[in-house]
């Protein structure tokens, strides 16, 4: 009887591994989002300056961001500001093997995003949305999606996906790094 509970608890650990492995979206040239993606993210610690543009308001000006580790590094913040004021804040983190961001929005609410690729080539992470806090209604304005452009380690753009009552806006942000 032992023999058959160790047998059926080495199956179930091995399906459990292999179905995790295969979690990854491996579709078109997307490799799985890994360490390798959250490392580019650290690269990005320091000062940044640059400009914004967003389509939902039809408004653009400039964007400073500030990228700094936490947690003994296993965790970057990123702060963006305008005129001298933090007004958003997205925390980068690893969940076993996956990338997760929360983004504490000016809308006043936490969408939370899981990386689904990461393109090698282009050094480019696509977030989608998993949840939410502090959503006031399901309409209510929102982040639902985020992409990072990381080709060049002095140059980044973030790609807001902003949701209001099912239309869908971008905030593009382009960065370079502060010397």
């Amino acid at each position: 009887m032992k023999k058959i509970a160790l047998i059926i608890l080495t199956f179930c650990i091995s399906f459990f591994a292999h179905a995790q492995h295969d979690d990854h979206n491996h579709s078109g040239n997307a490799v799985p989002v890994n360490n390798e993606a959250f490392n580019l993210i650290k690269k990005l610690v320091g000062d940044w300056k640059g400009t914004f543009k967003w389509t939902g308001r039809s408004s653009e000006g400039t964007m400073n961001a500030k990228y700094y580790l936490t947690g003994h590094g296993t965790a970057v913040v990123k702060d963006l500001i305008n005129e001298g004021n933090v007004i958003m804040t997205s925390v980068y983190h690893l969940d076993g093997p996956d990338l997760r961001v929360t983004h504490y929005c000016a809308a006043g609410n936490q969408p939370r995003l899981k990386a689904a690729t990461f393109h090698d080539e282009n050094k480019s992470v696509v977030f989608q949305f998993v949840d939410i806090t502090n959503l006031a209604n399901p309409g209510a304005p929102h982040v639902s999606g985020l992409e990072l452009r990381l080709a060049d380690i002095d140059k980044i753009t973030i790609i807001f996906t902003f949701t209001v009552s099912g239309s869908e806006s971008f905030e593009q942000i382009d960065l370079s790094r502060s010397k």
